[in-house]
């Protein structure tokens, strides 16, 4: 993983009227590294990263992405970036190719949409409606809607939030395979596994603010340093190990 920084936060600030939401948070993101943003609700972790995509406007600070600033140049970033939509983003009664199509035309680029729908494991379904997709199906299609544009940087939010087993490790490897593509991956979940299996580097937020950035590792290795014991002995497999052993790690989308 090269160290060149492709996100540099510094210093935002987003007060509500009265409230600080985001309070002078500073960090940078590396090309071709996922990056978590991790923090309990209403740490601020949201509002940094809509921030950073151009879809709210900071009170103080400044972000650039690959050189560009939100302050002065957001609609290039809009260009470079991926940014995940959740259900309510979608037309509901289109096809996914429909939708795919309907979205390159909104970035007037031209696409393979079925090339990318099959990367994404949905090429089966590019004639099916959205809203009778699984859970599974539909967030790898959130996924996909995001390679649209061939973006640098992809940001995805709790993507694996409500997926059994075997799609929420499905997903892992997608994401894993995109990144290995060079494109950089920041995304927020509330699951520390997947942060751990998946982030080069975390970021943890509370109260609007950063209070500890590292890999996942270090930052482990910091809390054992203290005397920290663990409520159970490690393990080099858990429950949800014994569940995709047992029951496959094929997908059951229907």
């Amino acid at each position: 993983m090269g160290r060149k920084k492709i996100i540099e936060v510094k210093n935002i600030v987003k007060d509500y009227k009265g409230f600080k939401a985001v309070k002078g948070v500073s960090f940078d993101v590396y090309e071709g590294e996922i990056f978590g943003l991790l923090g309990p609700n209403g740490a601020g972790k949201t509002t940094t990263l809509e921030i950073i995509e151009t879809l709210r406007d900071e009170t103080e600070g400044d972000v650039i992405v690959a050189g560009k600033s939100i302050n002065k140049e957001p609609s290039a970033i809009k260009e470079m970036i991926g940014v995940q939509l959740q259900e309510a983003g979608f037309y509901p009664n289109l096809t996914l190719l429909q939708i795919m199509n309907l979205f390159a035309d909104l970035y007037d680029v031209k696409i393979e949409a079925l090339s990318i729908l099959k990367k994404v494991g949905l090429g089966d379904k590019a004639n099916a409606i959205f809203t009778k997709l699984s859970g599974g199906q539909k967030q790898r299609f959130s996924i996909a809607t995001t390679l649209i544009n061939k973006p640098k940087i992809i940001f995805l939010d709790e993507p694996t939030t409500g997926l059994d087993p075997q799609a929420r490790r499905n997903l892992w490897d997608l994401i894993r395979e995109i990144n290995q593509n060079e494109t950089t991956i920041v995304m927020t979940t509330h699951y520390m596994e997947e942060a751990e299996f998946l982030c080069n580097r975390v970021g943890i937020m509370d109260e609007g603010k950063i209070i500890a950035l590292d890999s996942p590792d270090n930052l482990v290795e910091k809390l054992l340093k203290t005397g920290f014991k663990g409520h159970k002995r490690t393990k080099e497999a858990n429950l949800e190990d014994v569940f995709i052993n047992l029951t496959g790690k094929e997908l059951r989308d229907e």
